[in-house]
């Protein structure tokens, strides 16, 4: 059975969709994952109906299968809503890291830096989860460098299934060097100035996903949906 732990700080219905959404964007419930209302509202000691709307919402994201007669289960990932996400984040991220070039200041050049230095242990002792948080800390700070901090949040509302990708892929070391070492050249380009460099790394740095999708379809085929 399905054990969920909440820590009673927020709403019922806000954290277990945090608790749940976390656990199927990490890999940790898989594709097939069976998921009851019924059950999870017994050991949460509330009623269906929070557990009910939570169910709705990741379904509407994605992330549940809810079959009526049958049960919820996790979703697998979703190939069309990967590539409609990395769209939407190239497009975004590419125009924003030209702005952080062309307004870089010694202040945002030192953040950059920082960001780095707490990129490196975890990249080095292999911690794909807390990479994985500081990579999410990087690129918003490179998107209020340039002075649009919305687009984060833009941003943020529809990479769902393309962070399913990610996390999956930081299960290699060697992708998490290399993902590092792009961090590192999209920061020099920026602190120089140089827009058109930071942009072009950066949509390399994007379309890396497009290579990991290949690699996990065979070593992970569960986590992806079939053809049609």
């Amino acid at each position: 059975m399905l054990l969920v732990e909440l820590e009673g700080r927020e709403p019922i219905a806000r954290e277990l969709y945090a608790a749940l959404r976390q656990r199927i964007v990490t890999g940790e419930l898989p594709p097939g994952t069976a998921i009851a209302e019924a059950p999870l509202a017994e050991q949460l000691g509330v009623s269906r109906t929070p557990v009910r709307e939570v169910f709705r919402r990741l379904a509407d994201e994605g992330l549940l299968a809810v079959k009526p007669q049958i049960g919820s289960f996790v979703a697998p990932i979703q190939l069309d809503a990967v590539h409609d996400s990395q769209f939407v984040r190239e497009t975004l991220e590419c125009r924003t890291v030209r702005l952080a070039a062309d307004h870089v200041t010694p202040a945002d050049a030192a953040a950059l830096a920082a960001h780095l230095e707490r990129q490196r242990p975890a990249v080095r002792e292999g911690r794909a989860r807390d990479f994985f948080a500081a990579d999410e800390q990087f690129h918003a700070e490179l998107i209020r460098m340039a002075g649009r901090p919305a687009i984060w949040r833009v941003i943020q509302d529809v990479k769902t299934q393309l962070d399913r990708v990610r996390y999956l892929s930081t299960e290699s070391q060697s992708w998490l060097e290399m993902i590092f070492a792009e961090h590192e050249r999209i920061v020099a380009c920026v602190t120089a100035g140089d827009a058109d460099g930071a942009e072009a790394v950066m949509r390399q740095h994007l379309r890396t996903v497009f290579a990991a999708i290949e690699r996990l379809r065979e070593t992970r085929p569960e986590f992806f949906a079939r053809p049609r």
